[in-house]
């Protein structure tokens, strides 16, 4: 089980968005940008929420989208968050590798993401599925949340 040290906590905790990788069928990296929250599950591990919101997708099944057709195949993901200043002393960026499950919402979990998201006021998230990363790995580089400098764990 990984852990998240202070910085990196802050720096999930703290980040607007974030890269969601999974897996194509065909073997590939299938990357989508992702809204979040970071929850602890009921086992006392780190988890990121995302929603698989209402804005504009490809069909009206949230089921048939691509990445949770990923997720149910091979449920293997990373998250990527980074830091990008124009003071290249100032760049950082941290991966979560994790394992996804399509999940149905929970109140705390809506609730905390209409908070970080006001865009979300008006969506109906308590009737979508959403994905849940459990944390098994964590790996950053450079400066993150505070200007500390992360680590590969």
């Amino acid at each position: 089980m990984a852990g998240l040290s202070r910085e990196q906590f802050a720096a999930l905790s703290e980040a607007r968005t974030a890269v969601l990788t999974t897996v194509a069928s065909d073997g590939l990296p299938r990357p989508v940008p992702i809204c979040y929250v970071l929850a602890v599950t009921d086992d006392g591990r780190h988890a990121i929420f995302s929603p698989i919101d209402e804005k504009p997708k490809a069909g009206d099944d949230p089921l048939a989208l691509a990445r949770v057709r990923d997720i149910q195949a091979d449920p293997r993901v990373s998250v990527l968050i980074d830091r990008w200043s124009e003071d290249w002393s100032q760049l950082g960026w941290l991966r979560i590798d994790g394992t996804a499950a399509i999940v149905e919402p929970t109140p705390p979990i809506v609730t905390a993401l209409r908070t970080k998201y006001p865009q979300y006021l008006g969506h109906r998230l308590e009737d979508r599925p959403m994905i849940r990363i459990v944390i098994d790995r964590v790996r950053s580089w450079g400066t993150l949340a505070g200007g500390s400098e992360g680590t590969d764990d």
